[in-house]
């Protein structure tokens, strides 16, 4: 994964990645608040050996080194019953030798003669006094019994000299709260970091263009917005024209009138690799916006299975492709003009047993080719590619395929399936068009509010004379052809 598909993860899995953070963080807490404080406070000692007045200098370097040698052994003395018990009884302590033994640590640098005894308790007097008491404790074992045969300290050849006792600490050693506070939110982070990763991975969907890119280079056509009442007004062109999503199919508009650019055929085919994705309701209002530009344009109802069209364009689609595929009906009666511009609709018809034949027909290939004389565009509404044969079929005998796949919903690996059918049955792929797409996030498509309010500073009126222009061009080149 490049820099590029981290930064995607973190903008789009961002609240993911805070909550597990804050989470974290709240959990330190927590724990810092249940967790008993603790003390520590230390006491240094100071080992020497005793010598006599005037003695010479070697003597006091084998002195020194004599002391810096036993230091050792009495850093583990400290830690054993023989020390630890005196302090128990004089300070009256509920514990056994090994539990103050796991209290006390005793240290000492390296070729030095210094002991520092640290003790740990529940309060900071009471570090403090076990500290003080242990190490005079280990200075009365160390001269009286360890170092003096006769049992005198006096007689010790060792002098143990407390130069800095233990004082009460002002603060607790743990819980480290702001440590255990910085400790949490990294693990949190690192948390929901790992997560967001995973989910993208393990994620299958298309969801944006990087997405598209990686499964063909064909252009992406455009993008259509998400919209929760799409299944209640699915021409959003013609209901709602100031809509950004209107705006969206007459972008796919302007990318398909370059696609067109050439000679050939003006017949295209949109379908989709699995069903749900709405390539129907984007036939649809791409047919309605290529119309509103004068041309005239000829929507057919190409999935005999399933149509949905007529029910779209609200007409009645009870004769259509079918009755005049199979001579029953000409074509001219089966046509039925949409609204005011000249977009012609023709529905599916009845159901036949064999659609994937009379799409592969050559009375097929004379109706597209009627289509074709009168009409600028021919939009074909295909079932999709992964489901039936269909499409392919169809698409052999049109300047190409426009495939549908819903943002969130179309599987890779089905898009994957869906441009190789099409590579196999020697169709062209024109583009792709997302649609579903969120409106915010990185996977958005470039939505804004930018000239779609009522304030709009375009004249409607020009507007509509410009376009009644357009259309009375259209209609004259369309008698002198015919």
């Amino acid at each position: 994964m490049t820099l590029q598909d981290y930064i995607r993860i973190l903008h789009k899995h961002w609240i993911l990645i805070l909550v597990t953070t804050l989470v974290g963080i709240g959990a330190g807490a927590t724990v810092s608040l249940l967790t008993a404080p603790t003390y520590q406070a230390s006491t240094r000692l100071y080992v020497s050996v005793r010598t006599a007045e005037g003695a010479a200098t070697g003597d006091l370097v084998q002195g020194s080194t004599f002391a810096r040698q036993i230091v050792a052994s009495y850093v583990d003395v400290i830690g054993t019953a023989i020390v630890l018990e005196p302090v128990i009884e004089e300070l009256d302590l509920d514990v056994s030798v090994g539990q103050l033994a796991r209290n006390v640590t005793a240290t000492s640098a390296a070729n030095t003669v210094m002991i520092d005894i640290t003790a740990s308790a529940d309060s900071p007097q009471r570090a403090a006094d076990i500290a003080n008491a242990t190490g005079a404790s280990f200075t009365r074992v160390a001269q009286d019994e360890l170092d003096s045969p006769g049992g005198e300290g006096e007689n010790s050849p060792i002098r143990i000299t407390t130069v800095q006792p233990a004082m009460a600490p002002g603060a607790p050693v743990s819980p480290r709260v702001p440590v255990n506070l910085a400790l949490a939110g990294i693990l949190g982070l690192a948390l929901g970091l790992g997560i967001a990763v995973l989910r993208t991975v393990l994620d299958t969907r298309v969801h944006s263009l990087h997405d598209i890119e990686q499964i063909t280079d064909k252009p992406l056509l455009g993008g259509i917005a998400y919209d929760p009442e799409a299944s209640s007004r699915p021409l959003i062109v013609h209901a709602d024209p100031r809509n950004p999503r209107a705006e969206s199919f007459r972008t796919l508009r302007t990318n398909l009138q370059f696609l067109q650019v050439g000679e050939g055929s003006r017949a295209f085919v949109v379908s989709s690799a699995g069903p749900s994705e709405g390539k129907s309701t984007t036939t649809a209002n791409l047919a309605i916006s290529l119309a509103e530009t004068g041309a005239r344009v000829a929507l057919l109802d190409g999935d005999l299975r399933l149509p949905k069209v007529a029910t779209y364009m609200g007409i009645e689609g009870g004769v259509g492709m079918t009755d005049v595929l199979i001579g029953k009906v000409e074509l001219v009666d089966a046509l039925q003009r949409w609204g005011r511009t000249q977009l012609y609709v023709l529905p599916a018809g009845k159901v036949p047993p064999n659609p994937s034949e009379l799409l592969g027909s050559t009375a097929m290939d004379r109706l597209l080719e009627m289509l074709g004389e009168h009409f600028d565009y021919v939009l074909i509404d295909a079932p999709p590619l992964l489901l039936v044969t269909d499409a392919a079929v169809v698409s052999k005998k049109t300047k190409g395929v426009i495939l549908v796949a819903a943002s969130g919903q179309t599987k890779k690996a089905a898009l994957q399936a869906a441009v190789r059918t099409l590579e196999t049955a020697g169709a062209e792929l024109l583009g792709v068009v997302v649609t579903k797409l969120p409106t915010k996030g990185p996977d958005s498509y470039g939505y804004g509010e930018y000239g779609y309010g009522q304030n709009s500073p375009i004249d409607d009126s020009a507007l509509e004379s410009r376009r009644e222009g357009e259309k009375a061009a259209r209609r004259s080149t369309a008698t002198a052809k015919r």
